[in-house]
């Protein structure tokens, strides 16, 4: 088993980690702090590509020529803005902070992957990148791992993606998800004397009711989300703009595509005269599969059940969608377990994470023989 001083490592770089704020699109001081830690850990070829993502190679010795590389990743980015409050709490077995678990430790999970190996003298078959990876969140739209498999593409043995509190869940089906910002335009004008003109709010709450009245299918899962909205100068004033962001989700790949078509269609028609509507699509994760029965997700189960712990075979918008939609290998593990997640309470359980990283390094260690 691990030595717990390692766990305890582990832990103080996550929250090391989390102390650098890192909202997408600006996560360059957390990576270049992994890159630092990578090149003090020896790994080979550690470098920052153009979207911002990091890379560290553990080179096996003397491997069997045709060994396909294992890619081991971890996002850096936060939903949090630049100015959010990073305190830590500390209670019995808790750590409170934003970003913590989401994905601090994730990121930190990578890290103590190639202390463990190194403290076990495991000898792996193949070689392992490890990547801190960016724009995994919001309107990130999985840049970062977009650039990750344009560089490995096919060429790898599999993507292990970490997140940190998924412990005891398998990721192995992707959600498909497509997002747009809509935006209305009208005339406008003061609200008592051209009363009666179209207002761009007034607009944009119509089509919010008429795209939420859509029924959606409960299987495969299928939802639908205004998450964001917008417009307007004054109480007294009608509003001459406005716009919301939309989340389309499913499961099923046929199912999404009859969700953005009717909500397309519910768009376009809602276009009259004095008022123009803009969609413009600002977001897509395809969606992906890897059979329950593959080897590299019987394995993870394996390692979960041999920690004592369940395995659920879970569906999710992760990193993992951009491979599994090209129907490469791939899957995420969890770490530890937590809760609060984007939000200010968010936090890790701390005994969990010896049970995580045990999982992990047993998954890693014998990856090779499963496929």
């Amino acid at each position: 088993m691990i030595m717990t001083n390692t766990i305890q490592r582990v832990i103080e770089l996550a929250i090391e980690i989390q102390q650098i704020p890192a909202p997408t699109f600006n996560e360059s001081k957390r990576a270049e702090f992994v890159r630092g830690v990578f090149a003090r850990e020896g790994l080979s070829d550690v470098s920052i590509d153009d979207v911002g993502n990091v890379y560290g190679r553990l080179k096996v010795e003397g491997q069997t020529s045709g060994v396909k590389p294992l890619i081991v990743s971890a996002h850096t980015d936060t939903v949090f803005p630049l100015e959010m409050d990073l305190r830590v709490k500390r209670e019995t077995e808790k750590v409170y902070g934003i970003g913590i678990g989401d994905n601090s430790l994730g990121v930190a999970g990578l890290v103590g992957l190639i202390w463990m190996i190194r403290e076990r003298n495991i000898k792996l078959n193949g070689d392992v990148w490890f990547v801190a990876n960016v724009c995994e969140e919001g309107l990130g739209d999985l840049r970062g791992m977009k650039a990750v498999v344009e560089r490995f593409g096919a060429d790898v043995h599999a993507y292990l993606v970490l997140e940190g509190m998924a412990l005891g869940h398998v990721y192995h089906r992707a959600v498909g998800v497509k997002r747009y910002r809509v935006k209305t335009t009208t005339r406008g004008g003061h609200s008592w004397s051209d009363y009666g003109q179209l207002s761009a709010i007034h607009e944009l709450s119509k089509l919010v009711v008429q795209l939420t009245s859509m029924e959606l299918p409960k299987e495969p899962r299928t939802t639908m989300n205004v998450g964001k909205i917008s417009g307007g100068t004054s109480i007294n004033v009608i509003a001459a703009e406005a716009w919301l962001e939309l989340d389309l989700r499913s499961e099923g790949q046929a199912s999404l595509a009859k969700l953005v078509a009717d909500a397309e269609k519910i768009i376009r028609e809602a276009s009259k005269s004095g008022l123009s509507i803009e969609a413009e699509v600002i977001g897509q994760r395809p969606a992906g599969e890897l059979s329950p029965n593959h080897p590299l997700i019987q394995l993870a189960v394996d390692y979960l059940r041999e920690q004592g712990l369940d395995a659920a075979l879970t569906t999710g918008s992760t990193d993992a969608n951009i491979p599994l939609s090209k129907n490469y290998p791939a899957l995420v593990l969890g770490i530890s377990t937590g809760s609060g997640a984007h939000t200010k309470d968010e936090y890790i359980n701390t005994a969990p994470v010896k049970k995580g990283m045990e999982q992990l390094v047993r998954f890693v260690e014998n990856v090779w023989g499963n496929l």
